[in-house]
């Protein structure tokens, strides 16, 4: 199972080595990291996704609330949060290709970045049953390259 997490920390130098430490030191596999910077100048927020049990879950807050730069900790439960994730994604083509690229670029609301003689990399945001779903299609014209920001999400409640 599968579980997203954010975690405000302090925006300080080594946070993120001790969270990635606490991780790693009981063995439990990171799926997705993010971190980034809020509103507040001061505090940074990590999204993680960490695969597991509900054991597994409730060990990683535990230890993570004992950090001693970790302000707060939420265990996002299915439906109770937004998420997203940005896709770079190179893909072959040529004059034969182009165009049903493109109309699929325009089905899932994907943005063309780049154009080169034999390939375009495409700018894809979403969840993660999209992302899944727009890399599969690709896949038939031939991945040439592709990065992934991983999740990012924010609670539903203000």
């Amino acid at each position: 199972m599968r579980h997203t997490i954010s975690v405000l920390v302090a925006n300080r130098f080594g946070v993120l080595t001790r969270v990635a430490g606490l991780f790693s030191g009981r063995g439990y596999n990171i799926d997705t990291l993010n971190v980034g910077p809020t509103h507040d100048e001061s505090v940074s927020r990590m999204t993680i996704v960490v695969k597991g049990d509900d054991r597994v879950l409730d060990q990683v807050i535990k230890q993570l609330n004992k950090l001693v730069d970790v302000l707060a900790v939420q265990d996002f439960r299915e439906g109770e949060y937004i998420d997203r994730e940005l896709v770079l994604l190179k893909v072959k083509a040529d004059e034969k290709t182009r165009a049903e690229i493109l109309q699929m670029c325009d089905i899932f609301r994907a943005k063309i970045v780049d154009v080169q003689p034999k390939s375009l990399t495409i700018e894809v945001t979403g969840d993660e049953g999209k992302i899944a779903k727009f890399i599969f299609l690709m896949e038939n014209f031939g991945i040439l390259d592709l990065s992934r920001t991983g999740k990012i999400a924010l609670p539903r409640e203000s």
